[in-house]
């Protein structure tokens, strides 16, 4: 006998949209959010950052004029002002450069490599930090004598001599004609190998708590190998604190790739940076030609202070005792 009185199961659709739907309320009602738009700074330096982030990512399809094309470019259109300046033209927003290139472009194309290498080293000096560090915190005895004292002894070395140094290296092992395809993979890795330092030292002194607490000595005493407790407890409890400062050094490796292609040891010209979009500006500032610096110049501090107020606004949150009452 069949009862329809007998309530009946909702469907599964119906029953996962409204678990998402709560989860996503309970999002919006945590202090989490509330925090974010209570700052004003925080929520301006986010919204730069995400429309940085999608210029650079559609920088092939926004850009009025493919730099790469030697087609698209005149010399007779070199060094024009700005489009709302008397003599400017309405094509190019930003004016030109001296070989008649758009600077808006220029600016589009050079953030996207600045930001890949930005992105890359820090993703780099992340994995290289965390390992090193929860090695060293772990294992203790010679294991973290020789890997902090190898941290101590990098850290004495100034950051930008040591990508010099580097770079330098890099470029008398590999072939002139090699080295314009290299030079993002040489200034990724001579970045990442001046920031792991302080990834290690901070998850070396979190690791030594985490491995003397209840579960992680649970997971031993139940046979666990080293590399599962590793894995599976410690490196989750420690990467809070990691990605804030990743926060922080993104900005900071953005800053240093700026500064060696402005030295002329980073990007080549043909493969525009914003350091070396400023490195060649430079050159024509005193002539007139202003805007070849300064809007490149401008978009590089944009986009450091973007990065650098997150990541002192995740580190106000995440950290309970540096919050303002």
């Amino acid at each position: 006998m069949i009862h329809d009185d007998i309530p009946r199961s909702e469907p599964p659709q119906a029953t996962r949209r409204q678990r998402i739907w709560q989860r996503w309320k309970a999002f919006n009602d945590s202090d989490l959010v509330w925090l974010f738009w209570r700052s004003k700074s925080t929520v301006v330096a986010f919204t730069c950052c995400v429309l940085i982030l999608f210029c650079s990512l559609t920088s092939h399809w926004i850009a009025p004029h493919n730099v790469f094309d030697t087609t698209t470019f005149d010399l007779m259109d070199s060094e024009l002002p700005p489009a709302w300046m008397s003599g400017g033209d309405a094509r190019f927003l930003f004016g030109t450069d001296v070989q008649g290139r758009d600077v808006l472009s220029l600016m589009l194309y050079g953030l996207n490599i600045s930001l890949v290498i930005g992105i890359s080293s820090v993703v780099i000096s992340v994995a290289l930090g965390v390992a090193l560090g929860v090695l060293s915190g772990y294992f203790g005895g010679l294991v973290d004598t020789l890997i902090m004292r190898f941290a101590d002894a990098m850290l004495s070395v100034p950051t930008i001599m040591f990508t010099l140094l580097v770079s330098g290296v890099a470029r008398v092992a590999i072939p002139k004609d090699w080295i314009g395809h290299f030079a993002p993979v040489i200034l990724i890795g001579a970045i990442a190998l001046t920031g792991w330092m302080q990834y290690a030292r901070t998850v070396r002194g979190l690791t030594l708590l985490e491995k003397g607490r209840e579960y992680v000595m649970a997971s031993r005493i139940s046979g666990a190998s080293h590399l599962h407790i590793m894995l599976a407890h410690i490196v989750p409890n420690v990467m809070r604190p990691v990605l804030v400062m990743a926060t922080l050094h993104l900005g900071v490796a953005i800053l240093t790739e700026a500064t060696l292609s402005f030295l002329g040891v980073g990007m080549p010209p043909d493969q525009p940076s914003l350091g070396t979009l400023i490195n060649e500006g430079n050159q024509y500032l005193f002539s007139g030609q202003w805007w070849i610096v300064v809007f490149p110049a401008t978009l590089l501090v944009i986009l450091s202070l973007s990065f650098n107020l997150l990541g002192d606004w995740l580190t106000d949150v995440l950290n309970p005792k540096l919050r303002q009452e």
